[in-house]
């Protein structure tokens, strides 16, 4: 498995961000549901991350629902140039709590304009339709409807740049074949590592892969391991987690998820964490660890 010494930007759609993002999916209530307990502290996290260098944020209106987004614009609007915020389509809140589909093409119409209206833009900069699969890992199955819908909202100018959440190779070649294809958000971690073969292609067509859940499905004795390194290296399990991650693939961005100053400030630390040879070696081994049974 090939390693890189991090790069501190990867060029995603035209402009070159800091690998290091930050997701706003935790600013909403509990279960990403409802307004946060303390919106001001929200605000500040996000002014924090934009203060220490973050340039790629990522959102959805259906966080919340609307919240995320209202909290984005009043904490950084007007929005500085070299911000390149990233929404997704593809679900809507019940009154539950629940998520539902909305993958058809009037649905994905709505959430733009829910989108630029809660955001405060004329444009969205990049749009990603999450495909809803097997809930977080990907079904095969056409995406043609979905994408050439975003394409037509494209060519009216309300997007600029398409990406792809929780899909197979299959299904992004077949987006590849309507629109470019910017960015892919996937199931991935040091553990869980069904898209080693895909990252390394979209590295090599210079396509950025943002991994969601880049913590989480970790055995007890995966865990284990990897506290016993974070430990060697005076670092969190977390930290080492998405320094490896930082590592992997130059196409890799990160977009860990806070509502806290504290653990945003240690997520955004992982970036400068040094992985020798031998830590990187028993963290590529780590995905076997305690599967064997």
């Amino acid at each position: 498995m090939p390693n890189f010494k991090p790069a501190t930007t990867f060029e995603m759609a035209g402009r070159p961000v800091n690998r290091m993002g930050y997701g706003a999916m935790q600013l909403a209530g509990p279960n990403v549901f409802g307004p946060p307990k303390d919106a001001q502290a929200a605000v500040a996290v996000l002014r924090a991350a934009l203060e220490s260098g973050v340039d790629h944020i990522d959102t959805s209106d259906f966080y919340g629902p609307h919240v995320t987004n209202q909290l984005i614009r009043e904490a950084l609007a007007p929005y500085p140039a070299n911000l390149t915020i990233v929404t997704k389509l593809g679900a809507f809140r019940g009154s539950d709590a629940s998520w539902q589909p909305a993958l058809e093409p009037q649905d994905l119409e709505r959430g733009v304009h829910d989108n630029l209206r809660n955001l405060g833009v004329d444009v969205l900069d990049i749009v990603n339709v999450r495909i809803f699969g097997n809930v977080h890992t990907p079904a095969e199955g056409s995406i043609e409807k979905q994408v050439a819908a975003l394409a037509e909202l494209q060519q009216k100018g309300l997007v600029r740049h398409i990406g792809l959440s929780n899909v197979t190779s299959a299904q992004i070649a077949e987006a590849r074949k309507i629109a470019p294809i910017v960015c892919v958000q996937n199931l991935y971690n040091v553990v869980q590592r069904e898209d080693d073969a895909l990252i390394d292609d979209l590295a090599a067509q210079g396509i950025a892969y943002v991994p969601f859940f880049p913590l989480g499905g970790f055995t007890p004795i995966q865990s284990e391991t990897l506290a016993g390194i974070a430990a060697s290296l005076g670092a969190t399990q977390k930290q080492v987690a998405l320094a490896w991650l930082l590592y992997r693939s130059p196409n890799i961005l990160l977009i860990p998820g806070t509502s806290s100053l504290v653990h945003l400030r240690e997520n955004l630390a992982a970036a400068r964490l040094e992985l020798p040879d031998v830590v990187l070696a028993q963290l590529n081994e780590l995905s076997s660890k305690g599967t064997e049974d």
